[in-house]
């Protein structure tokens, strides 16, 4: 079954384009089929992953008006092998250009139909905002995955997401749930992180991934060359953090399709 998870976040700067782009890269590293979708008109996760934003001729702004498909505008990255359906600043006509097309929240799940059964994971780089871009995630993901960092303001804004995604699974999308949340740019030397990070432990337990992103220069220099980390300089801390992540991902899921007991002895 492809799993679809939102990487989402309102508060801008706390890594989850580089969740994205190394998340998949790591996914694609295990041999899984993955596809990663640029939601941001910024197009980071785009020229994060080595491919010119300003060339593209098609990108998901296409597709979600429903004037290219899915495989027309997706492309494929260097060594990491996932493939990418890009942005650029033309998506930011979308939030006005959805608003006259009749179901626009459904627009990305009803594109990906066609191909979404050649995927094992599809992951969507959300913007920075509750909009209706990021809705059109929610409306085609089953999980959100929350990467944050760990200071006060960030508690703040994680109430504000965590509602959403509740009234997203009331109304359009009941099969929506957290998927949890990822501890980003850790520094275990801050009390601050270190008590943040002992809330969140104590009000989601498992829903906390146990994998935690460190601070780390190479981390941050990787979308300057178009590369993910594990291209980049893979004995770096940040790639070992990621390739830990994707290990922990593929457990869960492999954990919830385990069958129970019960059914089992039917």
């Amino acid at each position: 079954m492809t799993r679809i998870i939102a990487i989402a976040n309102q508060k801008g700067g706390v890594g989850k384009t580089t969740t994205s782009i190394n998340l998949a890269a790591s996914l694609a590293a295990t041999r899984k089929r993955v596809m990663l979708i640029d939601m941001d008109a910024q197009g980071n996760a785009t020229m994060g992953s080595g491919i010119d934003k300003h060339a593209l001729e098609t990108t998901i702004l296409e597709v979600l008006l429903g004037q290219a498909s899915v495989a027309d505008a997706l492309v494929k990255t260097g060594e990491t092998q996932y493939e990418l359906l890009p942005a650029n600043a033309n998506l930011t006509a979308a939030k006005v250009d959805l608003m006259s097309i009749e179901g626009r929240e459904f627009q990305l799940r009803n594109q990906l139909q066609p191909v979404v059964d050649d995927y094992d994971y599809i992951l969507i780089d959300c913007p920075p905002a509750l909009d209706m871009l990021t809705v059109n995630a929610l409306v085609a993901a089953k999980t959100v995955l929350i990467p944050m960092q760990c200071e006060y303001f960030a508690l703040e804004g994680l109430s504000d997401l965590v509602e959403t995604i509740e009234a997203i699974s009331e109304t359009v999308n009941p099969e929506l749930r957290l998927e949890g949340l990822l501890r980003t740019m850790f520094d275990p030397r801050s009390r601050l992180a270190r008590e943040v990070s002992n809330q969140l432990s104590d009000h989601f337990g498992d829903k906390l991934y146990r994998t935690v992103i460190p601070r780390n220069v190479r981390l941050a220099e990787a979308p300057s060359y178009g590369q993910a980390i594990f291209d980049y300089d893979r004995r770096s801390k940040g790639a070992i953090a990621y390739l830990a992540l994707a290990g922990e991902f593929i457990r869960r899921y492999r954990a919830l399709e385990k069958p129970t007991p019960a059914a089992l002895a039917n």
